[in-house]
């Protein structure tokens, strides 16, 4: 048995994880401009970062099953 996410639960989780990962890069660029880190370095970081890596991913499959969603909704 497969469980299928509503339009609505796989739009509230997107909004939610976009929101953590726009903070999470926030909270790495403020701590990194304390340490007095280059601002090409951030960058990097935050493009290497796992953490953010994994999310992406996840939004990424998200976005997936709402466009599969959609399109089942619209036959």
């Amino acid at each position: 048995m497969t469980l299928q996410a509503t339009s609505k639960e796989l739009t509230d989780s997107i909004e939610l994880l976009k929101t953590y990962r726009d903070r999470l890069k926030e909270e790495i660029i403020t701590m990194s401009q304390k340490l007095r880190i280059s601002q090409s370095t951030i960058a990097v970081n935050l493009t290497e970062n796992i953490e953010l890596k994994n999310i992406d991913k996840i939004l990424k499959k998200l976005d997936d099953q709402m466009n599969q969603l959609s399109n089942e909704n619209t036959v």
